[in-house]
């Protein structure tokens, strides 16, 4: 198996862009896992991320309501392009299958669509942020 330097450089360049310690990368048969957690920075980044979520869940209500997750990493908008009218506002009545914001990884916009009809209670990231997999984006009653 012929080794992609490219693409094994842009997956470390997204380590560093995103803050993470691992990302894995899979097409097809190939696939690649690239790290670079050491023993002395893991416990580290575990103890003080894991209160921070802890809060977030408390502050945000999460469990009364509809869960839109991300599907993959990347960095969240808000809208199409800057100045633009946002995807959706608190307070929106949406359709499920809706675009609700567009998740960018590796240069491309990938909309992340409602799992359901509802209202937008709560928007849970802010336009330009970093987002993680599974990371809840936004709640609907």
């Amino acid at each position: 198996m012929k080794i992609d330097k490219k693409l094994i450089k842009e997956l470390v360049d997204s380590l560093k862009e995103f803050e993470l310690t691992e990302l894995e990368y899979q097409d097809g048969q190939k696939k690649i896992k690239v790290s670079k957690a050491s023993k002395s920075v893991e416990p580290i980044k575990t103890s003080t991320v894991v209160p921070q979520n802890k809060a977030v869940l408390k502050s945000s209500d999460e469990s009364d309501g509809i869960r839109v997750k991300s599907p993959i990493i990347g960095t969240a908008y808000l809208a199409a392009e800057p100045g633009a009218k946002k995807f959706v506002e608190v307070g929106d009545k949406i359709k499920k299958g809706q675009t609700v914001m567009i998740v960018e990884a590796m240069k491309t916009m990938n909309h992340v669509p409602s799992t359901s009809d509802g209202e937008v209670k709560k928007i849970l990231v802010e336009d330009g942020q970093p987002v993680e997999f599974g990371q809840t984006l936004v709640i609907l009653k």
